[in-house]
């Protein structure tokens, strides 16, 4: 087997129609530095890795959760927080919507604006 080569994770990246605008949500939600700023690409970079957002004109939002036939989500971006009540609140201030269906009592499932699901879940 060859050397493993130096290889360094960056970022995440997530489809949407609106980079800057979802960029701007992250950005706000988890008080983190916006990077670059374009039309069809933006990122946050919090000094390890980040999150990437990159156009999409077809972007379909998953459907959370997938039945058969339905556009299923590729990942999900998990958020620990202190207050689940106070955490949700904020993120639906910024454009977040909470999912229907919710699997724990100790998790929140919301949607982005862009429809990708991400969960708040509790310390400890």
């Amino acid at each position: 087997m060859p050397e493993r080569p130096r290889m360094t994770l960056t970022a995440t990246v997530l489809d949407t129609p609106d980079p800057p605008g979802l960029a701007r949500f992250y950005a706000a939600l988890l008080d983190w530095p916006i990077g670059e700023d374009h039309p069809e690409w933006a990122t946050l970079r919090p000094g390890g890795p980040g999150l990437s957002f990159q156009l999409e004109r077809e972007h379909v939002p998953p459907v959370w959760p997938a039945a058969a036939g339905d556009q299923r989500m590729q990942l999900h971006l998990d958020v620990q927080v202190e207050d689940l009540v106070a955490a949700t609140a904020f993120a639906q201030s910024l454009g977040a919507q909470v999912a229907e269906f919710q699997p724990q009592d100790d998790v929140r499932v919301l949607l982005d604006p862009a429809g990708h699901p991400f969960c708040l879940f509790l310390a400890g």
